[in-house]
Order: C-alpha cells, then sequence, then structure tokens
C-alpha cells in the first residue's frame, strides 16, 4: 500500500514537472525573436507537404457524408437538409478535428522527430556552443508555421468535404443543385459556423505545435528516445483535440 501510494506521488510530481518545463517552454517560443523567413519556408514543409492527406481525406469524407445523409434524410422525406447537414457536420466538428488528428499524425510527428534527430546528433548542443539560441532559430519557426498552416489547412478541408457532397448528393443521387446550395446558404452563418471552425482550428494548431516541439525538443537523444517521443507527439496531441473539442463547442454553442 505504501508502496503504491508512493508510486502516485512520484508520477503526479513527474507530472507536474513536465508541465511546468512545457510552460516555460513555450512562453520562450512565443515571446522570443523569430525570422519570418525561417518561418515561411517552414510553412512549405509542414502545411504544402501535408496537403495531400487533407485534400484525399477532405474530399472522401465529403462523398461518406453525403451518402450517409441522404439515405438517412431521405426515410424523412427531408432530403432538401442535405445540404446544411453537410456544411454544418464538416465546418463545425469534422473539419477542424479530422484536419487536426490528420495534421497531429503527419506534421505533428515529422517535427518532433525532426527536432529529435536534432538533439541526437548534436546539433541543438553545436548552436548553443556558437551563441545561437536553439529555441529561436530552429524551434519557434516551426511552431509558428504549424499555428499558421493549420487554420489554413482546416479551410480547404472544409471547401473540399463540402465540394465532394455537393458531388454525391447532386451529381450522383439526383437532388436540386439549387436546394442544395440554396438550403446550405440559410442555415450557415460566418460568425455562429464558420468563425467558430476556424477558432478551433487554431486552437488545435497551438496545442499541436506545442505538444510537437516540446516532446522533440525534450526527448531522450537516442532511436529509442525520438521513437518513444514521436508516438507520445501523436496520442497527446490527438487526445487533447479531442478534449479540446468537447470543451470549445460547449462554449461556442451553448444556447443556440
Amino acid at each position: 500500500m505504501i508502496q503504491a501510494t508512493a508510486r502516485v506521488g512520484k508520477n503526479t510530481i513527474t507530472s507536474i514537472k513536465h508541465i511546468g518545463e512545457a510552460t516555460i517552454f513555450i512562453f520562450r517560443v512565443i515571446f522570443g525573436a523569430v525570422n519570418p523567413r525561417q518561418v515561411f519556408g517552414q510553412m512549405y514543409a509542414i502545411g504544402v507537404n501535408s496537403l495531400t492527406i487533407i485534400v484525399v481525406s477532405g474530399i472522401f469524407i465529403g462523398f461518406v457524408l453525403s451518402l450517409q445523409g441522404y439515405y438517412t434524410l431521405v426515410k424523412f422525406n427531408a432530403v432538401s437538409a442535405l445540404g446544411p447537414m453537410v456544411a454544418l457536420s464538416i465546418l463545425r466538428e469534422l473539419g477542424p478535428v479530422v484536419t487536426a488528428l490528420l495534421f497531429a499524425g503527419r506534421a505533428g510527428s515529422a517535427l518532433t522527430s525532426e527536432i529529435g534527430l536534432m538533439k541526437a546528433t548534436e546539433q541543438l548542443s553545436s548552436l548553443t556552443m556558437m551563441g545561437v539560441d536553439p529555441l529561436r532559430y530552429i524551434v519557434a519557426p516551426r511552431f509558428w508555421a504549424g499555428q499558421i498552416c493549420m487554420p489554413l489547412l482546416n479551410l480547404i478541408f472544409c471547401a473540399l468535404a463540402i465540394w465532394g457532397g455537393y458531388i454525391v448528393g447532386v451529381k450522383l443521387l439526383g437532388l436540386y443543385d439549387g436546394t442544395f446550395w440554396g438550403n446550405m446558404q440559410s442555415a450557415v452563418f460566418f460568425n455562429q459556423d464558420i468563425l467558430n471552425g476556424i477558432i478551433k482550428s487554431i486552437v488545435f494548431g497551438f496545442v499541436i505545435t506545442w505538444v510537437a516541439v516540446y516532446q522533440g525538443f525534450s526527448c531522450i537523444p537516442n532511436p529509442d528516445g525520438i521513437a518513444r517521443a514521436t508516438t507520445k507527439t501523436v496520442v497527446y496531441a490527438s487526445l487533447l483535440v479531442l478534449a479540446l473539442d468537447f470543451l470549445l463547442t460547449a462554449m461556442m454553442f451553448k444556447g443556440m
């Protein structure tokens, strides 16, 4: 009993220590100087290289959502609501959440492994010895690039998913395109739906890139340590995205 209590206490203290270190770490990254040219270079590596999975996933999720929605709504003679159903589902929930999960798996893991490899090969130590802050030169550009790219990828995902829903609903299932777009325009509002989805993607981007760069920077500098850090990035970021999605949804759409 005493050993179990001691183990729980030790794990709790360790967790609090890691949270404190991560908080100090992100404050140093945010409030430190950063070179905009380096940020743009990392935006290509993080954002452009993630476009393929975002585009393909967005289109097929739109296909599936429209197909399932049509077969459900036709039972209630409400196929005219297919457009609003597709748009609201994607803009409010599926767009930000699925984009964040894909971003964590693709870009987040890449950031962690890249920074971890730099640490294992002593590139970060070399920068420190030369008087260059690795947080400013290595971590900050990647953090801000991920923060900028996440909302943009979310908008691309949402646009393509809605277009995929249009293809299935109108072109394949025969719904009148005026009904699809007209009902969608009357049901979707910028402040309530589009803006809230963008805010979600900004929060998710912050959390994912924070977890990714911190895990890479603090990992054990060997192959096993880098692998563990990469796995932690995907798992922690995904869980945080799902938890924050619930909290943000509860706050944003309360009373609607």
